[in-house]
């Protein structure tokens, strides 16, 4: 049994999406954010930098913080969403969803849909650092079904951040590429029943 401590953002949604898709026990421990529920003592014992997602596997007695941790710990003991023929394209991809995909795209999310209207300078900034992420995986997209030779963890941890191109001022339809590997994931049912694991149910973009 895993126990997920998460709440409704992209980041969460990688792990209950991951968990699905691994056809694994868990169950769900609401953090919510939104009440600072990140910073009860309790919580921090798990994830001393008091960040949704953690969890604890009392299989192992292991708990583990960080969701690219998370999600490489799970790949890793299931043996799964880790293929071996592609392993370093899978790498870079997910790397690539850890560095920029995620930091980028969560300050997007703070200056053009949550607190929008601080200048001018710094709307242009973050749409047109959106907009070059989504060219990044559009032009890998365009000769790569997925993200590495075959659906890993580099789209499982990618997809719940590009769920949210409307909050990135993004129309998605504009990179033919994306949008094509977006719904190819969106109609997995995995990611449908993981992708509202926790929270205020919420339609899937599209």
């Amino acid at each position: 049994m895993i126990d997920l401590y998460t709440w409704s953002t992209p980041n969460g949604r990688k792990i209950s999406i991951l968990l699905e898709e691994l056809n694994v026990q868990y169950k769900v421990i609401p953090i919510n954010i939104g009440n600072n529920e990140q910073f009860q003592k309790e919580f921090t014992k798990i994830s001393p930098s008091n960040k949704i997602p953690a969890i604890f596997d009392h299989e192992t007695q292991t708990s583990i913080f960080e969701s690219g941790a998370i999600m490489l710990y799970l790949a890793e003991k299931y043996n799964e969403f880790l293929p071996k023929k592609s392993y370093w394209m899978t790498m870079e991809w997910f790397m690539f969803q850890l560095t920029q995909v995620g930091p980028i795209l969560g300050q997007a999310h703070q200056f053009l849909f949550y607190h929008p209207g601080q200048g001018e300078f710094v709307e242009k900034k973050y749409i047109d650092y959106a907009k070059r992420i989504y060219q990044t995986l559009n032009d890998h997209l365009r000769n790569n079904e997925y993200l590495g030779i075959e659906y890993s963890v580099a789209d499982i941890a990618t997809w719940p951040w590009i769920a949210r191109f409307e909050r990135h001022r993004i129309i998605i339809s504009d990179y033919v590429d994306v949008f094509r590997w977006y719904k190819l994931i969106r109609q997995r049912p995995a990611v449908i029943k993981g992708y509202n694991a926790v929270g205020k149910k919420e339609a899937i973009p599209i």
